[in-house]
């Protein structure tokens, strides 16, 4: 497995993220640093405390990851999200919940794979 194949599998954009970060070490580096962020398991915690505050702060960060690093489905999934919260409309983020963990476990999966097969210089 590749890197363009691991985008290919969470649904990234492997040409977009190559024009921002140039390199594909680089993009490896960040790629494997995101398995180990917590923000999606933080916004998961806030949001079930019904701390809205932080669940926003959370879901926010992990769009702003997203998006830097070319994951468009999650991206997509959690800027909905981020909206939502911000908007106050919880039963939507509550809708849009699934599908988010849905995107994370694929987009953990696909880096856990590449780690195991890929052919890439740590």
């Amino acid at each position: 497995m590749n890197l363009k194949d691991c985008y290919t599998a969470f649904g990234g954009d492997y040409e977009e993220v190559m024009t921002r970060l140039r390199l594909e070490k680089t993009v490896t580096k960040f790629l494997l640093k995101f398995s180990e962020d917590k923000s999606f398991f933080m916004f998961i915690e806030a949001f079930a405390r019904k701390d809205y505050d932080e669940a926003l702060r959370f879901i926010h960060m992990l769009k702003g990851i997203c998006q830097n690093l070319s994951f468009t489905r999650l991206y997509e999934c959690s800027s909905q999200i981020t909206k939502a919260c911000r908007e106050g409309d919880y039963q939507s983020v509550e809708k849009h919940l699934p599908q988010l963990s849905k995107l994370y476990d694929q987009q953990i999966a696909a880096i856990k794979a590449y780690q195991r097969l890929g052919d890439f210089c740590k």
